[in-house]
């Protein structure tokens, strides 16, 4: 099955200097015994292609780790805390290394969120959703704010720059801090990322962890978000994924589940109309006085109510 990298910034993401002064420079690598590293309480990945993971075992077997982690010491341990490197790390001990090759930084929580967020935003295999996710993170940490409050600012900075609203956040200094990071992290500008990867966090969830694994193309998930019927839109993205649709194909489908569904909307009323009309009719008619027609009425009404109970349960 093919899987297309999208990225969502055009160039590499520049040195975490230009975003965090106070970060120092790297001192020279050395070796770690490999039980005495730990992972972080908070971690900015979350999925790895399998197929990629296994690829970079086999290469770490036969030409061993090529660049060092980035680990930083816990306070009165002899225990180190991974900060850059965890796929790295998890295929060295695939691979049934005791050792592998780190550079130990002292660093502060703050600084170690800082650069593992900035090294997996410089990953080619990071998808969509991670980056989109990150970037969040990275400027949360930049504004000091909680994550979840950080579309909320760039949406209000969208509606300040466009003139709909004045909230006085144009100029100010969060203004500034976001537009530092978008100018460290690459070609894209915060207001395309307001417009292009926001909306991808209000991608219905069986859509959204097809994307987060990278088991669907960004462009792919979009168009198979706009079917808003769960099993409807569940079906379809199995499909797509397990037969490889293409973009087209996957329109197609989803054009086709709209017709099908104004196709029910339109008979529905008509269907209702006419029992509408029946009813009128039978109230006026002089069938109330023909036993033999009441009891055909009454076999009628049973059916009837035996449907439309089977519709309401």
């Amino acid at each position: 099955m093919t899987r297309k990298r999208e990225r969502v910034f055009g160039g590499q993401i520049t040195a975490p200097v230009a975003l965090f002064a106070d970060v120092e420079t790297p001192t020279s690598p050395e070796r770690l015994a490999i039980s005495q590293i730990s992972f972080p309480k908070q971690q900015p990945r979350r999925y790895f292609d399998p197929e990629k993971m296994e690829q970079l075992v086999l290469s770490i077997k036969e030409h061993g780790i090529l660049e060092p982690l980035l680990v930083r010491s816990l306070e009165d341990s002899d225990k180190y805390e991974l900060v850059a490197g965890e796929r790295r790390y998890r295929a060295a001990k695939e691979a049934g290394l005791t050792e592998i090759p780190v550079v130990i930084r002292e660093l502060s929580d703050e600084q170690a969120i800082q650069i593992a967020l900035i090294e997996n935003l410089q990953r080619e295999d990071l998808n969509p959703v991670e980056e989109t996710e990150g970037v969040l993170q990275l400027l949360s940490l930049k504004l000091q704010m909680p994550t979840s409050d950080v579309p909320k600012l760039l949406y209000r900075m969208q509606h300040e720059a466009k003139g709909n609203v004045a909230h006085n956040v144009m100029g100010s200094d969060e203004d500034k801090a976001v537009q530092s990071v978008f100018a460290a992290l690459g070609t894209m500008t915060w207001e395309s990322f307001v417009n292009n990867r926001l909306p991808l966090l209000n991608i219905p969830q069986d859509v959204l962890e097809a994307l987060r694994q990278g088991k669907i193309a960004y462009t792919k998930a979009q168009a198979i978000a706009r079917v808003k019927d769960d099993g409807l839109r569940g079906d379809l993205l199995d499909k797509a994924i397990s037969q490889d649709l293409s973009l087209s194909q996957i329109k197609e489908q989803v054009a086709g589940l709209k017709t099908d569904k104004a196709k029910q909307e339109d008979s529905y009323p008509s269907l209702k109309s006419q029992i509408d009309d029946v009813l009128r009719l039978a109230k006026r008619s002089k069938v109330w006085a023909d036993p033999q027609k009441q009891k055909r009425l009454e076999k009628v009404l049973v059916e009837l109510k035996s449907i439309v109970g089977d519709v309401n349960s």
